[in-house]
């Protein structure tokens, strides 16, 4: 009972202060110059609060941005862990599945980053964006003090379908190379999919065909719940990783649906990060 009345006051005091939090954060622009794969302007992106859900979703990103938030020098561990944020590929979920997650990340004494990446409808552009951002932290890793850590990646939704993308397809430069980054490992050293989405869009809901390179895969964590429409995905990633001999853990719970975060009130959202903390503590 203690446990979830301090669970409940730590998820609204993020809830209240993850944008003041995020505003005064460094951002860094991932690409300089022209972005690839786009022909316009760089533009601010759209922020839209959605005051009903507590939720501000962000639209129309076409320059990618990395927000770095860093944990307090005494619990430390010189790890760093790329967020993702979901939204169908149509919006980022920025402070639900961005924010929150990275200010969680820093109580454990990770050096979080979340991204902004493309969207909407640019699958193709978030994995480029996804690769640049893992060079990019791993090139300055010094500024941060992440240089004799590891770099994982955690994805909520379709930020879990970006996360397992990256995962599986870091052998390949989605991008032609700037600042000689394709010297860089753009592979993720460990990876996290929080009620990911898209990951069974093979024949018969099996395994999405680009994710079949699974060979070097990182080790896994995996959450899912039996009502998400998404759940299967979960499911079927794991079996993947499994037959691959990769190491992965699933848990899978009954209820919860899709798209909790964080958010007390919600059985899934009080379970995964005990969960993945254990997992991340063992790994």
């Amino acid at each position: 009972m203690k446990r979830t009345i301090r669970y409940s006051m730590l998820c609204l005091l993020l809830i209240s202060t993850h944008l003041l939090l995020a505003q005064g954060q460094e951002r860094i622009v991932l690409w300089p110059e022209q972005v690839p794969g786009e022909t316009g302007p760089k533009t601010a992106a759209v922020r839209k609060p959605d005051k009903s859900g507590l939720v501000t979703r962000v639209w129309d990103v076409t320059n990618p941005l990395l927000t770095v938030f860093k944990p307090q020098p005494s619990i430390k561990n010189g790890d760093a862990i790329i967020v993702c944020p979901g939204g169908g590929y149509r919006f980022l979920a920025i402070d639900k599945e961005g924010y929150e997650v990275a200010e969680w990340l820093t109580s454990l004494g990770y050096t979080a980053f979340v991204l902004e990446y493309r969207v909407p409808d640019k699958q193709p552009e978030a994995l480029m964006d996804l690769q640049r951002a893992i060079r990019v932290v791993r090139s300055r890793a010094a500024e941060w003090g992440v240089e004799s850590g590891d770099l994982g990646v955690i994805g909520f939704s379709a930020g879990g379908s970006l996360a397992a993308r990256a995962s599986t397809q870091f052998n390949t430069s989605a991008y032609v190379s700037i600042e000689d980054d394709h010297l860089i490992s753009a592979r993720p050293d460990f990876a996290l999919l929080i009620y990911p989405a898209y990951l069974d869009l093979g024949e018969n809901r099996s395994l999405t065909p680009e994710l079949s390179h699974l060979d070097e895969a990182p080790a896994t964590f995996l959450f899912g719940t039996a009502d998400d429409r998404h759940g299967n995905s979960a499911l079927v990633y794991a079996g993947a990783l499994r037959d691959h001999n990769i190491p992965v853990e699933l848990h899978f719970l009954p209820t919860g649906g899709h798209g909790y975060g964080l958010r007390a009130g919600n059985v899934a959202a009080e379970s995964w990060p005990e969960f993945a903390e254990k997992w991340l503590e063992r790994r």
